[in-house]
């Protein structure tokens, strides 16, 4: 899949079914949004690292109304925040698996799973609670 920037990669992978984050190849910060240079160091290297699809939910939203794009993900849908410790803490954004009001703290695991988004489909991550 075609990326906006230096974030190729990432559409790459999750197109291959993994999920891989850019870290710095000079100083070992971790990146996300990828950027083309290292802001910690200045390093135009990145290792573009494998990276378990877990971490913690630091925030959520649920929508009620479609907007333009997303009418195949029906309402209400719940988009989440999960902060992710392996990848320094990075936060991605996704879709939760169902519409339960989740728990700020929660474990979480990713699924890549992919959406119909104007015409192609989008890969995307789709998170799940762990269960406790």
């Amino acid at each position: 899949m075609k990326g906006l920037g230096a974030d190729g990669p990432y559409w790459d992978a999750l197109s291959a079914g993994e999920l891989k984050l850019p870290r710095c190849a000079d100083c070992g910060h971790w990146h996300w949004p990828a950027p083309f240079r290292c802001a910690d160091c200045g390093s135009w290297y990145f290792e573009w690292v494998a990276t378990p699809i877990e971490g913690d939910l630091y925030s959520w939203t649920r929508t009620w109304q479609p907007f333009d794009g997303t009418e195949n993900l029906g309402t209400p849908y719940v988009s989440v925040l999960v902060e992710l410790p392996e990848a320094g803490g990075i936060r991605l954004l996704g879709l939760a698996a169902d519409t339960e009001t989740p728990k700020i703290g929660t474990k979480m695991t990713g699924a890549i799973a992919s959406s119909h988004v104007w015409g192609r489909d989008v890969p995307m991550i789709r998170w799940s609670a762990v269960a406790a």
